[in-house]
């Protein structure tokens, strides 16, 4: 579970790095599905990225702190720590998928010859 919260934090930081490239937030237009009030600007994609990647971050700190507080005694039920430990599985293949759907989506843009 360490290794996955160690590449969880560099994915982030890859992340967070990568919100200033590509286009700026002007030169990105809402579109008719985007726009959920007049004047509100769209939040960029990788900024959806970070914070998923965070709440998964998050979990993972949750499910670790409930299995240690297990494995001390401090008051803290099987059934917590059990649940903790599954949201955070889930949220972490969910992770997981997401990133290999990009990265097929991504090889099959490069594999189109124009």
């Amino acid at each position: 579970m360490l290794s996955a919260m160690n590449t969880i934090s560099t994915v982030a930081s890859t992340l967070s790095s990568l919100s200033g490239a590509g286009l700026s937030k002007q030169e990105i237009q809402p579109g008719p599905a985007q726009s959920a009030s007049p004047g509100a600007a769209p939040t960029p994609f990788s900024d959806l990225l970070t914070d998923a990647v965070g709440q998964v971050n998050q979990l993972e700190a949750q499910a670790h702190t409930a299995v240690a507080g297990l494995m001390s005694g401090s008051g803290v039920d099987v059934h917590q720590a059990m649940i903790a430990t599954e949201k955070a599985s889930m949220s972490f293949e969910l992770a997981l998928a997401v990133h290999n759907k990009a990265i097929q989506a991504y090889q099959q843009v490069i594999g189109m010859q124009f």
